[in-house]
């Protein structure tokens, strides 16, 4: 049919205008077990776990380490590295690295202490999927089980990993509150009358005392939006006019880490330790670990214990503790004292991977 020849007027009083996107509040039941659900968007209560789920401290418990070895570096060994470092720098020349001769090599020792709480967390959410005629495990075939009840497969240890599951007989069938169950909304581009104000003409029909060409003199085009029939298939039910509701617990698993490193080298970036890795002479692993005394470096024993108790304390409060492990690395840090042409320099080889850090080589040169 050509557009000139349509009805004018498609408007359907018993289509309704769009509502909300998401359920309102008092929209949905309330299921036992879960009641902290008011309705609306960004309704996501945490369930804190049961206390017996959560292991408790024992009181003025420690835990002891070994004694352990400052490796050391040879003077081919430092050599190497440098060698290496600046010849991946364009700007540098290897041949100062080359025929340097050493004064001092200083090993530092360095230990980096690194805390993982592995825990587990709950929390819930409304959810709703198009009813299309598919089985409603509804609150007719029991009560639904507590968030912590809920079996779930755990990940390996360590592991960040979210599962999302349908909480059992949490389900119900109610309309649409989109379309309020008849399938279809009100086009609010054209206000449900299926055709537009002409944009070219703006409405009257011509254009310097001629018919309007854009809209054949009607003053009105079909709504592109809509096509012309004044609705649109609703966006929430895809037309099916009910919607399936149900409760979908998300349970998170996450490694919360936590690293120290004392800083008692002033002219080495402490940020360069994150990229490369150490000795773990010490690991100590248990649902809770305790706080180390008599290591040889008392702050690592001071952090230890502000660690643990800090991880403890928030995790506890929120989440369920599967595991936890400490861990103390030896990392190595050299400061090479070096001479070369009349001047003296330095550098630092660090990390199991013989890294370099150089504030200053006697060869950079100037790009003009």
């Amino acid at each position: 049919m050509d557009e000139k020849d349509e009805d004018p007027d498609v408007f359907d009083p018993n289509i309704p205008e769009e509502g909300p996107s998401a359920p309102p509040p008092g929209w949905l039941e309330d299921i036992h077990g879960y009641q902290g659900h008011k309705g609306g968007e960004d309704d996501n209560p945490l369930y804190p776990p049961p206390p017996a789920y959560n292991p408790q401290p024992e009181l003025n418990r420690n835990t002891l380490v070994p004694n352990v070895r400052v490796p050391t570096v040879s003077e081919d060994m430092a050599r190497d590295a440098l060698i290496k470092f600046v010849e991946s720098k364009w700007r540098y020349s290897s041949k100062p690295a080359r025929n340097l001769t050493f004064k001092e090599l200083k090993p530092i020792t360095v230990y980096r202490y690194r805390l993982e709480t592995y825990t587990e967390t709950r929390t819930s959410a409304w959810q709703f999927e198009s009813y299309n005629g598919q089985p409603v495990d509804g609150p007719q075939y029991g009560m639904s089980p507590p968030p912590w009840d809920i079996p779930v497969s755990m990940p390996p240890r360590y592991t960040d990993m979210v599962e999302k599951i349908r909480v059992p007989h949490s389900s119900f069938v109610k309309l649409c509150h989109k379309c309020n169950g008849c399938g279809r909304t009100r086009c609010i581009q054209c206000h449900g009358r299926g055709r537009k104000r002409c944009t070219f003409c703006h409405g009257h029909g011509r254009t310097r005392n001629k018919r309007c060409t854009s809209c054949h003199g009607r003053g009105r085009k079909r709504c592109i939006s809509c096509h012309g029939n004044g609705y649109k298939t609703c966006s929430v039910c895809h037309g099916s006019q009910n919607l399936l509701h149900f409760i979908q617990l998300t349970v998170t698993w996450k490694n919360n880490v936590a690293h120290f490193i004392p800083d008692r080298q002033p002219d080495f970036p402490d940020k360069k330790f994150e990229k490369v890795t150490g000795d773990p002479f010490f690991v100590d692993e248990s649902v809770l670990v305790y706080p180390i005394q008599g290591f040889p470096d008392r702050e690592i024993c001071d952090v230890t214990t502000k660690l643990i108790n800090e991880h403890l304390n928030r995790f506890s409060a929120t989440s369920r503790i599967l595991q936890q492990r400490q861990t103390i690395e030896l990392v190595p840090l050299t400061h090479a004292y070096y001479s070369y042409n009349g001047k003296d320099f330095s550098f630092f080889v660090y990390g199991v991977e013989n890294k370099v850090f150089t504030p200053k080589y006697p060869s950079a040169c100037s790009i003009l």
